[in-house]
């Protein structure tokens, strides 16, 4: 199956369906009250996290997702269907950007995550009824779904990440010491899609992915690049693998940090090293390999090791185990200390519904802000002259008429509100 891990796709969620104006037509009963009913809510774009999903490339053959629209109520205070939630299964690891902004992103199996929200039904005429509006000609249209350009990518979830130069043993190794099967041959580039395996150590899993090799200069995005570096974003632990018949095991190791230093934090990830294919080898070799990767990083814990003579593994793996195991407890007390030094901020919905910006633009229209008035007008059926009327209303009453009228607004002056437009007051 081709692995993909990253693609663009048009969300639309569902339409709210419309209001109804309507009123009970019963023998006996000349002046039946409104019974219009509400609209039914749009159907969201819901992405969840599925453990046997391995790559976005559904994704990529279904470059459009669109919910079911709500419908539109009706008489007897008939209230329209909600449309239906489109949920999509993506691999565990998956994020979701809108405008660059990550809008959800899935790290455990059955995990799920609206990222379109379907619209609000528009109320119907019943809704509008009091004392003194006995008859209301008002009905809300329903909200448009949210709509945008996805960027979706698939982030590895594992607790090691393998990196090294091509052909540094990387595949081999994880054949070796977990359930995985990558292709395995005696050239560079033999891996070109990430592969994941799971090792037991000690009755302990540890989550390993073998990633495509790297290449100097991979950081500004020569040969695999990125796309190589993003996978190791989220381990606990790199585990870098040398080849122990490189002719300069120090010069190998230094190529591959030079990258990662220059991307995101990984130069802080805690590193284990292993120098691989050490079976047969010459222990003086081994010795001069080991010293010249030393002076490069004398810190660095230096592992033996032979993947197809299976020398070496149970001691590295414990290694990860313990290292992996270290990172997680620390990942867990910086969480807890952040959520006691944060203070808690409640917000009621009036500290920030009621606020709005008005903004002149070039041509004279006069463009009204705000989340409250927003949703207002995306309700507001603008071929219904007392629905019109109800937003003008609103706006009084908000203080927006106010502010218009002091930034030189008249009577006939364009407003827009959410891409809709109508005058200051009642249409000549």
């Amino acid at each position: 199956m081709q692995f993909v891990d990253k693609v663009k796709v048009s969300l639309k969620a569902g339409k709210g369906g419309d209001g109804a104006v309507s009123f009970r037509h019963e023998i006996y009963i000349p002046k039946g009250g409104p019974d219009g009913g509400d609209g039914g809510k749009g159907g969201s774009i819901i992405f969840r996290a599925d453990k046997d999903t391995g790559s976005l490339l559904d994704l990529r053959f279904t470059p459009e997702l669109k919910a079911e629209d709500g419908k539109n109520g009706s008489g007897t205070r008939s209230a329209g269907r909600s449309g239906k939630d489109l949920i999509i299964e993506v691999p565990i690891g998956t994020i979701c950007k809108k405008d660059g902004k990550i809008v959800a992103d899935l790290t455990k199996d059955g995990e799920e995550a609206v990222v379109a929200k379907g619209g609000d039904g528009g109320f119907g005429n019943a809704h509008f009824k009091s004392s003194v509006r006995q008859t209301p000609m008002i009905a809300e249209v329903g909200e448009p779904g949210e709509e945008y350009e996805a960027e979706v990518e698939l982030k590895l979830l594992a607790d090691v990440g393998l990196v090294g130069l091509p052909n540094a043993g990387k595949s081999t190794f994880l054949s070796v010491v977990s359930n995985a099967k990558p292709e395995i041959a005696d050239y560079p580039f033999t891996t070109i899609v990430p592969n994941l395996g799971v090792a037991t150590i000690d009755k302990k899993d540890i989550l390993i992915a073998d990633i495509p090799g790297l290449i100097e200069g991979a950081s500004e995005g020569k040969g695999l690049g990125h796309e190589f570096l993003r996978h190791v974003d989220r381990t606990s632990v790199l585990l870098h693998l040398i080849d122990a018949y490189a002719e300069d095991a120090g010069e190998s190791y230094k190529i591959i940090r030079n990258e990662l230093d220059k991307y995101s934090d990984l130069k802080d990830r805690p590193e284990v090293v292993a120098l691989t294919k050490c079976e047969g080898l010459d222990g003086e070799i081994i010795e001069m390999q080991k010293n010249a990767i030393l002076r490069e990083n004398k810190n660095v814990k230096i592992f033996i090791i032979s993947s197809s003579a299976h020398q070496g593994l149970e001691e590295l793996l414990r290694e990860l185990k313990t290292v992996v195991e270290a990172k997680k407890a620390k990942n867990e007390e910086s969480k807890e200390a952040i959520s006691e030094e944060i203070p808690t901020i409640s917000l009621k919905a009036s500290d920030y519904e009621e606020s709005f910006n008005v903004e002149q633009r070039e041509d004279g229209v006069f463009v009204v802000k705000g989340e409250k008035i927003e949703k207002f007008a995306r309700r507001t059926d603008l071929e219904n002259y007392a629905s019109v009327n109800r937003l003008r209303d609103i706006m009084k009453k908000m203080g927006i008429r106010g502010e218009l009228t002091s930034m030189g607004a008249k009577p006939d002056s364009i407003i827009e509100i959410s891409g809709k437009q109508f005058t200051l007051v009642e249409d000549w």
